[in-house]
């Protein structure tokens, strides 16, 4: 099969690390991915906005980076569930049918492993004691379920607290987090005040956008929780370690 790693602009531009370790992780699993160098924005943030015209070229580029691949991977649940859900609409708007073609193969990391690789026990290790935030796009969007909750489970020295009210949203949201920031501030103290009842060390969640915004409460708060990606997790070793 072809894969392709959809890296996405907010872990290309901040969390690099991530993506490396999304490689790292596939490669390990025998997958060899691509990484298209023409691949941008998935238009997640237009089409959110409304400015479904100006999401048209941006999607197009998406399209024409991703032709050919089988299966697009993301270490994002809110590009993956973008492109699977938005481009149709993108590609109504624009009347190019073939807009639409390339987001169904978009899979978030933990469907990809699970439901394509079929696979649970990715032979990590990570000796802390770890709590997990279902992102909204990841768990209403895509409906991944407990699929990273059985990725982690696998991973061995890892110790996996509950965290109460985790379908609650962070606040994060995108945009909403600018144009409602008390609100948004308001719905991340909440998350950060269960992360940190739950006594875990590090705050693991699919989506870095939602994490820079819980991470930066619990920073400021002195909380010391980290947080970190679950690619990052899966891809940790005992050398590593």
């Amino acid at each position: 099969m072809k894969v392709a790693v959809l890296v996405t602009c907010i872990n290309d531009t901040m969390f690099p690390d991530t993506g490396k370790a999304v490689f790292r992780l596939l490669r390990r699993l025998g997958v060899d991915a691509d990484f298209p160098e023409a691949q941008t924005c998935c238009g997640q943030p237009m089409v959110n906005t409304g400015y479904l015209d100006e999401a048209v070229p941006v999607v197009r580029a998406f399209t024409d980076a991703f032709a050919g691949y089988d299966y697009i991977v993301t270490p994002s649940g809110s590009c993956a569930g973008s492109a699977r859900h938005q481009h149709s609409l993108v590609a109504r708007r624009a009347g190019e049918p073939r807009l639409a073609e390339t987001g169904p193969k978009v899979y978030e990391l933990s469907e990809f492993l699970v439901d394509v690789l079929g696979v649970t026990d990715v032979d990590a290790y990570f000796p802390h004691r770890v709590t997990y935030h279902p992102t909204c796009h990841s768990l209403r969007m895509l409906g991944v379920g407990d699929k990273p909750l059985q990725l982690l489970r696998a991973v061995r020295g890892l110790d996996l607290v509950e965290l109460p009210a985790a379908e609650e949203c962070c606040g994060f949201g995108g945009t909403f987090a600018v144009k409602n920031a008390d609100t948004s501030t308001a719905m991340g103290a909440d998350k950060a005040r269960h992360v940190r009842d739950t006594g875990a060390e590090v705050l693991v969640a699919g989506d870095n956008s939602c994490l820079l915004h819980i991470g930066g409460l619990l920073s400021r708060e002195r909380s010391g929780v980290r947080v970190l990606h679950l690619a990052d997790v899966l891809a940790s070793t005992e050398e590593d370690a």
